[in-house]
Protein backbone atom coordinates (compact mmCIF):
# COMPACT_ATOMS: atom_id res chain seq x y z
CA UNK A 1 0.00 0.00 0.00
CA UNK A 2 1.13 3.35 -0.89
CA UNK A 3 -0.13 6.63 0.02
CA UNK A 4 0.10 10.25 -1.78
CA UNK A 5 -1.42 13.07 -2.23
CA UNK A 6 -5.32 13.11 -3.29
CA UNK A 7 -5.52 15.05 -6.60
CA UNK A 8 -8.70 13.80 -7.89
CA UNK A 9 -11.52 11.43 -6.40
CA UNK A 10 -12.67 7.98 -7.40
CA UNK A 11 -11.46 4.26 -7.27
CA UNK A 12 -10.16 2.44 -10.25
CA UNK A 13 -8.94 -0.77 -10.32
CA UNK A 14 -6.73 -1.86 -13.58
CA UNK A 15 -3.50 -2.86 -15.15
CA UNK A 16 -0.44 -0.63 -14.93
CA UNK A 17 0.94 0.95 -17.40
CA UNK A 18 4.40 2.43 -16.25
CA UNK A 19 5.28 5.35 -18.60
CA UNK A 20 8.70 5.71 -18.09
CA UNK A 21 11.35 8.33 -18.20
CA UNK A 22 12.77 8.69 -21.73
CA UNK A 23 16.19 7.59 -21.97
CA UNK A 24 17.68 11.18 -23.36
CA UNK A 25 21.01 11.24 -22.15
CA UNK A 26 23.45 12.51 -24.97
CA UNK A 27 27.37 12.02 -24.63
CA UNK A 28 29.61 15.10 -25.96
CA UNK A 29 30.75 14.96 -29.06
CA UNK A 30 33.99 16.98 -30.28
CA UNK A 31 32.80 19.36 -33.22
CA UNK A 32 35.59 21.89 -35.57
CA UNK A 33 34.70 24.80 -35.65
CA UNK A 34 33.77 24.50 -39.60
CA UNK A 35 30.73 22.71 -37.69
CA UNK A 36 29.33 24.97 -35.38
CA UNK A 37 26.85 26.83 -38.10
CA UNK A 38 25.93 23.46 -38.74
CA UNK A 39 24.98 22.63 -35.02
CA UNK A 40 23.49 25.91 -34.03
CA UNK A 41 21.06 25.67 -37.51
CA UNK A 42 20.18 22.12 -35.86
CA UNK A 43 19.26 23.85 -33.03
CA UNK A 44 17.18 26.32 -34.63
CA UNK A 45 14.89 23.68 -36.79
CA UNK A 46 14.79 21.71 -33.99
CA UNK A 47 13.24 25.37 -31.88
CA UNK A 48 10.92 25.58 -35.24
CA UNK A 49 9.65 22.19 -35.07
CA UNK A 50 8.98 22.07 -31.22
CA UNK A 51 6.96 25.45 -31.89
CA UNK A 52 5.19 23.66 -34.46
CA UNK A 53 4.18 20.98 -32.40
CA UNK A 54 3.15 22.68 -29.50
CA UNK A 55 0.72 24.89 -31.45
CA UNK A 56 -1.02 21.60 -33.44
CA UNK A 57 -1.09 20.31 -30.02
CA UNK A 58 -2.10 23.40 -28.15
CA UNK A 59 -5.21 23.91 -31.09
CA UNK A 60 -6.00 20.34 -30.76
CA UNK A 61 -6.44 20.20 -26.54
CA UNK A 62 -8.62 23.51 -27.03
CA UNK A 63 -10.56 21.61 -30.05
CA UNK A 64 -11.57 18.80 -27.98
CA UNK A 65 -11.67 20.23 -24.03
CA UNK A 66 -11.82 23.78 -24.34
CA UNK A 67 -9.69 26.89 -25.09
CA UNK A 68 -8.76 27.31 -21.29
CA UNK A 69 -6.82 23.92 -21.36
CA UNK A 70 -4.87 24.96 -24.10
CA UNK A 71 -3.89 27.52 -22.62
CA UNK A 72 -1.50 25.43 -20.53
CA UNK A 73 0.44 25.42 -23.33
CA UNK A 74 1.24 29.06 -23.44
CA UNK A 75 3.75 28.44 -20.65
CA UNK A 76 5.34 26.26 -23.21
CA UNK A 77 5.60 28.51 -25.66
CA UNK A 78 7.35 31.36 -23.81
CA UNK A 79 10.10 28.84 -22.70
CA UNK A 80 10.75 28.33 -26.89
CA UNK A 81 11.06 32.18 -26.89
CA UNK A 82 13.42 32.56 -23.41
CA UNK A 83 16.14 34.22 -25.31
CA UNK A 84 18.38 33.88 -22.05
CA UNK A 85 18.09 29.90 -22.51
CA UNK A 86 18.95 29.90 -25.97
CA UNK A 87 21.84 32.68 -26.25
CA UNK A 88 23.60 30.65 -23.68
CA UNK A 89 23.11 26.93 -25.37
CA UNK A 90 24.40 28.82 -28.66
CA UNK A 91 27.07 30.43 -26.84
CA UNK A 92 28.53 27.32 -25.15
CA UNK A 93 28.97 25.56 -28.27
CA UNK A 94 30.83 28.44 -29.61
CA UNK A 95 33.29 28.23 -26.63
CA UNK A 96 32.92 24.72 -25.97
CA UNK A 97 33.12 23.35 -29.39
CA UNK A 98 30.52 20.03 -28.44
CA UNK A 99 27.62 18.98 -30.19
CA UNK A 100 24.58 21.12 -29.89
CA UNK A 101 21.87 18.51 -28.27
CA UNK A 102 24.73 17.50 -25.49
CA UNK A 103 24.95 21.58 -24.75
CA UNK A 104 21.33 21.70 -24.96
CA UNK A 105 20.44 19.28 -22.12
CA UNK A 106 23.32 20.45 -20.33
CA UNK A 107 21.66 23.49 -20.00
CA UNK A 108 18.20 22.13 -19.67
CA UNK A 109 19.31 20.37 -16.58
CA UNK A 110 20.54 23.38 -14.81
CA UNK A 111 17.38 25.33 -15.41
CA UNK A 112 15.37 22.59 -13.89
CA UNK A 113 18.29 22.40 -11.08
CA UNK A 114 17.85 25.97 -10.10
CA UNK A 115 13.82 25.64 -10.38
CA UNK A 116 14.01 22.61 -8.27
CA UNK A 117 16.19 24.88 -4.91
CA UNK A 118 13.03 27.37 -5.79
CA UNK A 119 11.07 27.08 -2.36
CA UNK A 120 8.08 28.53 -3.83
CA UNK A 121 5.96 25.39 -4.43
CA UNK A 122 3.94 27.10 -7.50
CA UNK A 123 6.95 28.45 -9.13
CA UNK A 124 8.79 24.91 -8.11
CA UNK A 125 6.12 23.15 -9.87
CA UNK A 126 6.61 25.21 -12.99
CA UNK A 127 9.43 22.86 -13.63
CA UNK A 128 7.18 20.62 -15.50
CA UNK A 129 6.91 22.91 -17.88
CA UNK A 130 10.58 23.27 -18.96
CA UNK A 131 11.03 20.18 -19.02
CA UNK A 132 8.40 19.02 -21.39
CA UNK A 133 9.68 21.59 -23.56
CA UNK A 134 13.47 20.43 -23.32
CA UNK A 135 12.46 16.60 -23.92
CA UNK A 136 10.58 18.01 -27.22
CA UNK A 137 13.56 19.64 -28.67
CA UNK A 138 15.90 16.97 -27.60
CA UNK A 139 13.79 14.40 -29.33
CA UNK A 140 13.92 16.85 -32.21
CA UNK A 141 17.78 17.19 -32.31
CA UNK A 142 17.99 13.38 -31.90
CA UNK A 143 15.67 12.76 -34.44
CA UNK A 144 13.60 10.25 -32.06
CA UNK A 145 10.05 9.69 -31.49
CA UNK A 146 7.95 8.99 -28.26
CA UNK A 147 4.96 6.79 -28.29
CA UNK A 148 2.07 9.05 -26.37
CA UNK A 149 -1.03 8.30 -24.26
CA UNK A 150 -3.50 9.03 -27.06
CA UNK A 151 -1.99 5.85 -29.07
CA UNK A 152 -3.24 3.80 -26.28
CA UNK A 153 -5.07 0.52 -27.09
CA UNK A 154 -5.98 -0.73 -23.43
CA UNK A 155 -7.62 0.29 -20.47
CA UNK A 156 -4.98 0.90 -18.29
CA UNK A 157 -3.72 3.42 -15.21
CA UNK A 158 -0.51 5.30 -16.16
CA UNK A 159 2.08 5.09 -13.50
CA UNK A 160 5.02 7.73 -14.05
CA UNK A 161 7.69 9.68 -12.71
CA UNK A 162 5.65 12.62 -13.50
CA UNK A 163 3.26 13.20 -16.21
CA UNK A 164 3.92 16.69 -17.95
CA UNK A 165 0.73 18.94 -19.11
CA UNK A 166 1.12 17.42 -22.77
CA UNK A 167 0.91 13.98 -21.62
CA UNK A 168 -2.03 14.64 -19.61
CA UNK A 169 -4.11 16.64 -21.97
CA UNK A 170 -3.99 14.22 -24.94
CA UNK A 171 -4.54 11.13 -22.98
CA UNK A 172 -7.64 9.34 -24.07
CA UNK A 173 -10.11 9.37 -21.20
CA UNK A 174 -11.50 6.35 -22.17
CA UNK A 175 -8.40 4.30 -22.01
CA UNK A 176 -6.62 6.11 -19.07
CA UNK A 177 -8.98 4.63 -15.95
CA UNK A 178 -6.57 6.25 -13.52
CA UNK A 179 -3.05 7.60 -13.21
CA UNK A 180 -0.33 7.85 -10.22
CA UNK A 181 2.95 10.27 -10.14
CA UNK A 182 5.86 10.06 -7.74
CA UNK A 183 5.73 13.75 -7.68
CA UNK A 184 3.43 16.41 -7.94
CA UNK A 185 0.85 18.52 -5.62
CA UNK A 186 -2.59 19.27 -5.67
CA UNK A 187 -1.68 22.57 -7.67
CA UNK A 188 0.27 20.78 -10.16
CA UNK A 189 -1.29 21.14 -14.07
CA UNK A 190 -1.67 17.34 -13.79
CA UNK A 191 -3.79 17.27 -10.42
CA UNK A 192 -5.69 20.03 -11.67
CA UNK A 193 -6.78 18.33 -15.55
CA UNK A 194 -7.62 14.98 -13.55
CA UNK A 195 -10.12 16.71 -11.40
CA UNK A 196 -11.25 18.38 -14.64
CA UNK A 197 -11.34 15.23 -16.54
CA UNK A 198 -12.84 13.02 -13.63
CA UNK A 199 -10.09 10.35 -13.70
CA UNK A 200 -9.16 9.31 -10.10
CA UNK A 201 -5.45 10.14 -9.54
CA UNK A 202 -2.85 10.21 -6.61
CA UNK A 203 0.20 12.31 -7.37
CA UNK A 204 2.91 12.57 -4.98
CA UNK A 205 3.95 9.19 -4.25
CA UNK A 206 7.71 9.58 -4.73
CA UNK A 207 8.11 5.40 -5.47
CA UNK A 208 5.72 4.51 -7.20
CA UNK A 209 8.11 3.69 -10.54
CA UNK A 210 10.05 2.07 -8.47
CA UNK A 211 7.31 -0.25 -6.84
CA UNK A 212 5.26 -0.73 -9.70
CA UNK A 213 5.76 -2.88 -12.70
CA UNK A 214 3.85 -3.06 -16.23
CA UNK A 215 0.62 -5.07 -16.11
CA UNK A 216 0.30 -5.02 -12.37
CA UNK A 217 -3.02 -5.06 -10.93
CA UNK A 218 -3.33 -1.88 -8.74
CA UNK A 219 -6.19 0.28 -7.16
CA UNK A 220 -6.37 4.13 -6.91
CA UNK A 221 -8.17 5.57 -4.28
CA UNK A 222 -8.18 9.26 -5.27
CA UNK A 223 -10.42 10.47 -2.38
CA UNK A 224 -7.92 9.17 0.35
CA UNK A 225 -5.12 9.17 -1.89
CA UNK A 226 -4.35 5.48 -1.40
CA UNK A 227 -2.58 3.07 -4.32
CA UNK A 228 -2.21 -0.77 -3.52
CA UNK A 229 0.27 -2.44 -5.55
CA UNK A 230 -1.17 -6.35 -6.58
CA UNK A 231 -3.86 -6.92 -4.46
CA UNK A 232 -4.67 -9.84 -2.77
CA UNK A 233 -8.43 -11.39 -4.02
CA UNK A 234 -10.34 -10.09 -0.91
CA UNK A 235 -8.85 -6.51 -1.15
CA UNK A 236 -9.69 -6.97 -4.80
CA UNK A 237 -12.97 -7.88 -4.73
CA UNK A 238 -13.61 -5.07 -2.00
CA UNK A 239 -12.54 -2.79 -3.97
CA UNK A 240 -13.80 -4.05 -7.24
CA UNK A 241 -17.34 -3.97 -5.49
CA UNK A 242 -16.88 -0.30 -4.55
CA UNK A 243 -16.17 0.44 -8.13
CA UNK A 244 -19.06 -0.78 -9.15
CA UNK A 245 -21.04 0.66 -6.17
CA UNK A 246 -19.46 3.90 -7.15
CA UNK A 247 -20.69 3.82 -11.15
CA UNK A 248 -24.19 3.21 -10.22
CA UNK A 249 -24.42 6.13 -8.18
CA UNK A 250 -23.02 8.02 -10.17
CA UNK A 251 -25.86 6.97 -12.32
CA UNK A 252 -28.08 7.36 -9.90
CA UNK A 253 -27.15 10.96 -8.58
CA UNK A 254 -26.95 12.74 -11.73
CA UNK A 255 -30.96 12.13 -11.98
CA UNK A 256 -31.19 14.27 -9.82
CA UNK A 257 -28.60 16.94 -11.37
CA UNK A 258 -31.56 19.30 -12.22
CA UNK A 259 -33.29 18.89 -9.31
CA UNK A 260 -33.66 21.74 -6.59
CA UNK A 261 -31.57 20.89 -3.19
CA UNK A 262 -34.67 20.46 -1.09
CA UNK A 263 -35.71 18.66 2.15
CA UNK A 264 -38.53 16.64 2.24
CA UNK A 265 -40.90 18.76 3.89
CA UNK A 266 -39.94 21.89 1.80
CA UNK A 267 -36.79 23.55 3.64
CA UNK A 268 -34.23 24.67 0.73
CA UNK A 269 -30.59 25.38 0.84
CA UNK A 270 -28.05 26.09 -2.02
CA UNK A 271 -25.08 24.24 -3.02
CA UNK A 272 -22.67 25.96 -4.49
CA UNK A 273 -19.10 25.20 -6.05
CA UNK A 274 -15.29 25.64 -4.74
CA UNK A 275 -13.30 27.00 -7.83
CA UNK A 276 -9.83 28.16 -8.11
CA UNK A 277 -9.37 27.79 -11.99
CA UNK A 278 -10.82 28.69 -15.08
CA UNK A 279 -10.60 25.26 -15.97
CA UNK A 280 -13.05 24.01 -13.53
CA UNK A 281 -16.14 26.29 -14.41
CA UNK A 282 -17.74 23.57 -17.08
CA UNK A 283 -17.38 20.96 -14.10
CA UNK A 284 -19.41 23.28 -11.91
CA UNK A 285 -21.96 23.93 -14.89
CA UNK A 286 -22.34 20.34 -15.22
CA UNK A 287 -22.48 19.01 -11.93
CA UNK A 288 -26.06 21.73 -11.37
CA UNK A 289 -24.18 23.83 -8.89
CA UNK A 290 -26.46 27.32 -7.77
CA UNK A 291 -23.57 29.39 -7.76
CA UNK A 292 -19.92 29.53 -7.07
CA UNK A 293 -19.89 29.72 -3.17
CA UNK A 294 -16.07 30.51 -3.24
CA UNK A 295 -13.43 31.88 -5.75
CA UNK A 296 -10.18 31.53 -4.80
CA UNK A 297 -8.37 34.64 -6.40
CA UNK A 298 -4.08 33.52 -5.52
CA UNK A 299 -4.03 32.04 -8.66
CA UNK A 300 -3.79 35.10 -10.52
CA UNK A 301 -1.09 35.75 -8.65
CA UNK A 302 1.17 32.19 -9.15
CA UNK A 303 3.42 31.40 -12.04
CA UNK A 304 4.67 34.91 -12.71
CA UNK A 305 6.71 37.44 -11.87
CA UNK A 306 4.88 40.51 -12.35
CA UNK A 307 1.73 41.00 -10.55
CA UNK A 308 -1.81 41.05 -12.47
CA UNK A 309 -3.06 44.63 -13.34
CA UNK A 310 -6.45 45.93 -12.60
CA UNK A 311 -7.79 45.38 -16.80
CA UNK A 312 -6.46 41.28 -16.33
CA UNK A 313 -8.44 40.81 -13.13
CA UNK A 314 -11.46 42.87 -14.62
CA UNK A 315 -11.41 40.32 -17.45
CA UNK A 316 -11.44 36.99 -15.26
CA UNK A 317 -14.17 38.46 -13.14
CA UNK A 318 -15.98 39.49 -15.83
CA UNK A 319 -15.69 36.24 -17.61
CA UNK A 320 -16.84 34.46 -14.22
CA UNK A 321 -19.85 36.66 -14.33
CA UNK A 322 -21.28 37.04 -17.49
CA UNK A 323 -20.90 32.51 -17.21
CA UNK A 324 -22.91 32.41 -14.38
CA UNK A 325 -25.80 35.24 -15.09
CA UNK A 326 -28.05 35.34 -11.90
CA UNK A 327 -26.45 33.00 -9.77
CA UNK A 328 -24.27 34.36 -7.17
CA UNK A 329 -20.62 34.18 -8.03
CA UNK A 330 -18.70 34.75 -4.49
CA UNK A 331 -14.97 36.22 -4.95
CA UNK A 332 -13.05 35.77 -1.95
CA UNK A 333 -10.67 38.32 -2.06
CA UNK A 334 -6.42 37.53 -2.22
CA UNK A 335 -5.77 34.78 0.75
CA UNK A 336 -1.83 34.73 0.78
CA UNK A 337 0.30 32.92 3.97
CA UNK A 338 -0.28 30.32 5.81
CA UNK A 339 0.83 27.39 3.07
CA UNK A 340 0.38 29.63 -0.17
CA UNK A 341 3.66 31.61 -0.56
CA UNK A 342 4.57 34.09 -3.84
CA UNK A 343 7.67 35.17 -4.71
CA UNK A 344 6.85 38.15 -6.00
CA UNK A 345 5.79 40.20 -2.27
CA UNK A 346 8.75 38.76 -0.44
CA UNK A 347 6.60 37.49 2.50
CA UNK A 348 8.50 36.92 5.42
CA UNK A 349 9.37 33.39 6.80
CA UNK A 350 7.68 33.69 9.77
CA UNK A 351 7.76 30.59 13.14
CA UNK A 352 3.70 30.10 12.47
CA UNK A 353 2.92 31.54 9.05
CA UNK A 354 -0.66 30.48 9.45
CA UNK A 355 -1.22 32.71 12.03
CA UNK A 356 1.24 35.25 10.55
CA UNK A 357 0.71 38.33 8.05
CA UNK A 358 -1.58 36.59 5.68
CA UNK A 359 -4.90 36.63 4.04
CA UNK A 360 -7.06 39.95 4.74
CA UNK A 361 -3.69 41.15 7.14
CA UNK A 362 -1.62 41.29 4.36
CA UNK A 363 -3.84 43.14 1.76
CA UNK A 364 -4.79 45.62 4.40
CA UNK A 365 -1.11 46.02 4.70
CA UNK A 366 -0.56 46.43 1.00
CA UNK A 367 -3.78 48.61 -0.23
CA UNK A 368 -2.16 49.31 -3.67
CA UNK A 369 -2.53 45.70 -4.28
CA UNK A 370 -6.10 45.33 -2.56
CA UNK A 371 -7.13 48.29 -3.93
CA UNK A 372 -6.65 47.32 -7.84
CA UNK A 373 -8.48 43.86 -6.88
CA UNK A 374 -11.74 45.36 -5.47
CA UNK A 375 -11.61 47.82 -8.53
CA UNK A 376 -11.57 45.01 -10.42
CA UNK A 377 -14.15 42.87 -8.89
CA UNK A 378 -16.60 46.27 -8.80
CA UNK A 379 -16.22 46.55 -12.66
CA UNK A 380 -17.21 43.11 -13.34
CA UNK A 381 -20.07 42.99 -10.56
CA UNK A 382 -22.38 44.74 -13.41
CA UNK A 383 -22.06 42.00 -15.87
CA UNK A 384 -23.60 39.38 -13.14
CA UNK A 385 -24.26 38.42 -9.27
CA UNK A 386 -20.66 39.27 -7.84
CA UNK A 387 -20.39 39.15 -4.18
CA UNK A 388 -17.24 40.23 -2.55
CA UNK A 389 -15.95 37.79 1.17
CA UNK A 390 -13.01 38.72 2.87
CA UNK A 391 -11.03 36.09 4.08
CA UNK A 392 -9.69 35.66 8.44
CA UNK A 393 -11.65 38.52 9.63
CA UNK A 394 -10.67 37.96 13.12
CA UNK A 395 -12.63 41.20 14.80
CA UNK A 396 -14.80 43.98 13.80
CA UNK A 397 -11.95 46.60 13.29
CA UNK A 398 -10.35 44.40 10.17
CA UNK A 399 -13.76 44.33 8.98
CA UNK A 400 -14.32 47.89 9.01
CA UNK A 401 -11.17 48.62 7.76
CA UNK A 402 -11.46 46.69 4.24
CA UNK A 403 -14.96 47.81 3.43
CA UNK A 404 -13.13 51.25 3.97
CA UNK A 405 -11.05 50.40 1.39
CA UNK A 406 -14.26 49.28 -1.09
CA UNK A 407 -16.27 52.33 -0.50
CA UNK A 408 -12.65 53.78 -1.72
CA UNK A 409 -12.41 51.31 -5.10
CA UNK A 410 -15.82 53.16 -5.39
CA UNK A 411 -14.82 56.64 -5.59
CA UNK A 412 -11.87 56.31 -7.40
CA UNK A 413 -13.95 53.90 -10.78
CA UNK A 414 -17.02 56.91 -9.83
CA UNK A 415 -14.12 59.50 -10.62
CA UNK A 416 -13.27 57.88 -13.69
CA UNK A 417 -16.15 57.34 -15.05
CA UNK A 418 -16.77 53.60 -14.91
CA UNK A 419 -19.71 51.39 -13.86
CA UNK A 420 -20.08 49.47 -10.70
CA UNK A 421 -22.71 47.85 -8.72
CA UNK A 422 -23.12 50.18 -5.87
CA UNK A 423 -24.88 47.59 -3.82
CA UNK A 424 -22.73 45.08 -4.14
CA UNK A 425 -22.64 42.36 -1.08
CA UNK A 426 -19.99 42.30 0.99
CA UNK A 427 -19.55 39.47 2.90
CA UNK A 428 -16.93 37.58 5.99
CA UNK A 429 -15.25 34.37 6.37
CA UNK A 430 -14.99 33.01 9.61
CA UNK A 431 -12.49 30.88 10.22
CA UNK A 432 -11.02 32.50 13.25
CA UNK A 433 -12.04 31.42 16.55
CA UNK A 434 -12.36 34.87 18.16
CA UNK A 435 -14.97 35.79 15.27
CA UNK A 436 -16.73 32.73 15.29
CA UNK A 437 -16.83 34.00 18.92
CA UNK A 438 -17.96 37.59 18.25
CA UNK A 439 -20.00 36.68 15.16
CA UNK A 440 -23.10 38.41 16.51
CA UNK A 441 -21.03 42.16 16.68
CA UNK A 442 -19.64 40.98 12.75
CA UNK A 443 -22.82 40.16 11.23
CA UNK A 444 -24.29 43.79 11.89
CA UNK A 445 -21.27 44.81 9.08
CA UNK A 446 -21.97 42.37 6.56
CA UNK A 447 -24.37 40.88 4.10
CA UNK A 448 -23.33 37.12 4.90
CA UNK A 449 -21.19 34.42 6.19
CA UNK A 450 -19.22 31.86 5.07
CA UNK A 451 -17.55 29.52 7.66
CA UNK A 452 -14.06 28.66 6.29
CA UNK A 453 -13.82 25.26 8.45
CA UNK A 454 -10.23 24.12 7.42
CA UNK A 455 -8.68 26.89 9.47
CA UNK A 456 -11.43 27.14 11.92
CA UNK A 457 -10.68 23.26 12.62
CA UNK A 458 -6.93 23.89 13.36
CA UNK A 459 -7.13 27.17 14.97
CA UNK A 460 -9.82 26.28 17.07
CA UNK A 461 -7.67 22.30 18.18
CA UNK A 462 -4.69 24.41 17.89
CA UNK A 463 -3.69 21.27 15.30
CA UNK A 464 -1.54 21.98 11.70
CA UNK A 465 -3.46 20.55 9.23
CA UNK A 466 -0.37 20.09 7.47
CA UNK A 467 1.09 17.78 9.54
CA UNK A 468 0.81 14.36 9.17
CA UNK A 469 2.04 13.52 12.86
CA UNK A 470 -0.91 14.97 14.67
CA UNK A 471 -3.22 14.56 11.63
CA UNK A 472 -5.60 12.47 14.23
CA UNK A 473 -6.38 15.35 16.27
CA UNK A 474 -7.26 17.33 13.41
CA UNK A 475 -11.36 16.39 13.92
CA UNK A 476 -14.23 18.23 12.25
CA UNK A 477 -16.62 16.64 14.92
CA UNK A 478 -15.14 17.55 18.25
CA UNK A 479 -17.98 19.31 19.83
CA UNK A 480 -15.69 22.82 20.15
CA UNK A 481 -15.68 23.32 16.54
CA UNK A 482 -19.55 22.19 16.07
CA UNK A 483 -20.49 24.81 18.78
CA UNK A 484 -18.71 27.30 17.04
CA UNK A 485 -20.31 26.37 13.86
CA UNK A 486 -23.92 26.66 15.77
CA UNK A 487 -22.81 29.75 17.29
CA UNK A 488 -22.20 31.37 13.81
CA UNK A 489 -25.40 30.16 12.51
CA UNK A 490 -27.43 31.50 15.33
CA UNK A 491 -25.88 34.88 15.30
CA UNK A 492 -26.54 35.48 11.37
CA UNK A 493 -29.87 33.99 11.82
CA UNK A 494 -30.78 36.63 14.46
CA UNK A 495 -29.11 39.60 12.59
CA UNK A 496 -31.25 38.23 9.38
CA UNK A 497 -28.47 37.55 7.02
CA UNK A 498 -27.78 34.10 5.76
CA UNK A 499 -24.79 31.45 6.46
CA UNK A 500 -22.75 29.13 4.41
CA UNK A 501 -19.97 26.96 4.50
CA UNK A 502 -16.86 26.64 2.10
CA UNK A 503 -14.95 24.56 4.17
CA UNK A 504 -14.26 20.51 3.66
CA UNK A 505 -16.55 19.99 6.03
CA UNK A 506 -19.56 20.66 3.64
CA UNK A 507 -18.78 18.08 1.47
CA UNK A 508 -19.26 14.92 4.01
CA UNK A 509 -22.59 13.39 3.57
CA UNK A 510 -22.84 12.29 7.37
CA UNK A 511 -21.98 16.10 8.41
CA UNK A 512 -24.29 17.58 5.50
CA UNK A 513 -27.00 16.27 7.63
CA UNK A 514 -25.88 18.10 11.26
CA UNK A 515 -25.48 21.20 9.26
CA UNK A 516 -28.74 21.21 7.69
CA UNK A 517 -29.98 20.51 11.38
CA UNK A 518 -28.13 23.75 12.44
CA UNK A 519 -29.94 25.80 9.84
CA UNK A 520 -27.23 26.19 7.49
CA UNK A 521 -28.19 28.31 4.71
CA UNK A 522 -25.32 27.62 1.78
CA UNK A 523 -23.11 24.68 1.25
CA UNK A 524 -20.16 25.84 -1.04
CA UNK A 525 -18.03 22.24 -1.94
CA UNK A 526 -16.20 20.79 -4.89
CA UNK A 527 -18.31 20.39 -7.93
CA UNK A 528 -18.15 16.46 -7.62
CA UNK A 529 -19.37 16.28 -4.19
CA UNK A 530 -22.24 18.59 -5.42
CA UNK A 531 -25.04 15.79 -6.38
CA UNK A 532 -23.90 13.51 -3.37
CA UNK A 533 -24.58 16.44 -1.06
CA UNK A 534 -27.89 16.71 -2.82
CA UNK A 535 -29.12 13.62 -2.37
CA UNK A 536 -28.87 13.58 1.09
CA UNK A 537 -30.53 16.66 1.43
CA UNK A 538 -33.32 15.36 -0.54
CA UNK A 539 -33.61 12.42 1.57
CA UNK A 540 -34.38 13.64 4.84
CA UNK A 541 -36.98 16.46 6.49
CA UNK A 542 -35.40 19.48 8.06
CA UNK A 543 -37.55 18.57 11.39
CA UNK A 544 -35.36 15.23 11.70
CA UNK A 545 -31.91 17.11 10.60
CA UNK A 546 -32.75 19.16 13.27
CA UNK A 547 -33.54 16.57 15.71
CA UNK A 548 -29.90 14.38 14.64
CA UNK A 549 -27.88 17.88 14.98
CA UNK A 550 -29.35 18.54 18.51
CA UNK A 551 -28.33 14.92 19.77
CA UNK A 552 -24.71 15.13 18.41
CA UNK A 553 -24.45 17.88 20.15
CA UNK A 554 -24.62 16.17 23.24
CA UNK A 555 -22.51 13.49 22.51
CA UNK A 556 -18.78 14.24 24.70
CA UNK A 557 -16.14 13.27 21.37
CA UNK A 558 -15.28 13.56 17.93
CA UNK A 559 -15.46 9.79 17.77
CA UNK A 560 -18.66 9.75 19.28
CA UNK A 561 -20.25 12.11 16.41
CA UNK A 562 -18.70 10.55 13.88
CA UNK A 563 -20.00 7.21 14.67
CA UNK A 564 -23.65 8.19 15.42
CA UNK A 565 -23.64 10.64 12.12
CA UNK A 566 -22.47 7.60 10.10
CA UNK A 567 -25.31 5.20 11.48
CA UNK A 568 -27.39 8.07 11.02
CA UNK A 569 -26.80 8.67 7.31
CA UNK A 570 -26.67 4.93 6.72
CA UNK A 571 -30.18 4.47 7.94
CA UNK A 572 -31.19 7.28 5.46
CA UNK A 573 -29.35 6.06 2.18
CA UNK A 574 -29.35 2.32 2.82
CA UNK A 575 -28.77 1.51 -0.56
CA UNK A 576 -25.58 3.95 -0.79
CA UNK A 577 -23.98 3.93 2.38
CA UNK A 578 -24.66 0.46 3.82
CA UNK A 579 -22.27 -1.96 4.22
Amino acid sequence: MLKGIPAAPGIVVGKAFVFGKEDLDVAPIDITEDQVPLEISRFEDALIQTRQEIIALQKKIAADMGSEHGEVFDAHLLVLEDRMLIEEVISRVKKEKLNIDYIFSQVLKRYAHVFSKIEDEYLKERISDINDVGRRILRNLLGRMRKGLAELEDEVVVVAHDLSPSDTASMHKNRVKGFITDIGGKTSHTAIMAKSLEIPAVVGLEIATEQIKNGDIVIVDGASGTVIVSPDADTLKKYQVQEEKLKGQTETLAAIRNLPAQTTDGRHVTLAANIEFPDEIPSVLEHGADGVGLYRTEYFYMNRKDLPVEDEQFEAYKNLATTFGDKPVIVRTLDLGGDKFISQFNLPKEMSPFMGWRAIRFCLGRPDIFKTQLRAILRASVFGNLKIMFPMISGVEELRRAKEMVEEAKKELKGRGIAYNAGIEIGAMIEVPSAALTSDVLAREVGFFSIGTNDLIQYALAVDRTNEKIAYLYEPTHPAVLRLVKNVVEAGHRANIWVGMCGEMSSEPSLAILLLGLGLDEFSMPSASLLEIKNVIRAISYETAKKIAEEALGLATGQEVNTFLTSRLKDLLPQMYGN
